[in-house]
């Protein structure tokens, strides 16, 4: 499948909800419907399908987008060593003439219990202020992760399981 990836420009801080679910469900969907706008502003072809995903770390009853800085970072990482949160992705799949496919995949990440050292060094490389949760698996914090219960790709930003059924439910609808 031939895709470009657009950022949507949306400001994040402006949509909130309680539940970290519904949360990540309407982000992507802001961003989902902000591409989409802007496509069919400027581009002459037609777009088959704009995808929307947004991710947060549910932890102890709070909710960690990225951190803030360095300190928030460190802070973070001293009360999720050797715990676990779930990492939550809403995905929204828009298609012409079709309803939009919208939900949240959740992955448990199990925490490594990590020392002051290591928390610092990592925070120090710059990589957790980028992520939602203050880390990325796919980087130097897959050494920080004991291991996840659920979908790989999905703390990665997209859950291709979900992706792969979302589409192929739209085929056969169409």
């Amino acid at each position: 499948m031939l895709h470009r990836v657009r950022v949507s420009g949306v400001d994040e801080d402006q949509i909130h909800h309680a539940d970290p679910a519904e949360l990540v469900k309407l982000l992507a969907q802001a961003k989902a419907a902000a591409v989409a706008q802007e496509l069919d502003a400027v581009v002459d072809a037609e777009i088959t399908a704009v995808l929307g995903c947004d991710s947060v770390l549910s932890f102890e009853g709070q909710v960690f987008g990225k951190p803030a800085g360095p300190g928030e970072a460190i802070e973070r990482w001293q009360r999720m060593a050797g715990r676990s949160g779930s990492l939550l992705t809403g995905h929204c799949l828009m298609r012409r003439g079709q309803a939009d496919v919208v939900a949240c995949v959740e992955t448990v990440v199990r925490f490594a219990s990590l020392s002051q050292d290591e928390i610092e060094a990592y925070v120090a490389s710059g990589e957790p202020l980028q992520c939602a949760g203050g880390f990325a698996l796919e980087g130097r914090g897959g050494l920080c992760i004991d291991g996840l219960d659920g979908c790989y790709s999905n703390v990665i930003g997209l859950s291709l399981p979900w992706l792969r059924q979302a589409l192929s439910a739209a085929e056969r609808s169409d």
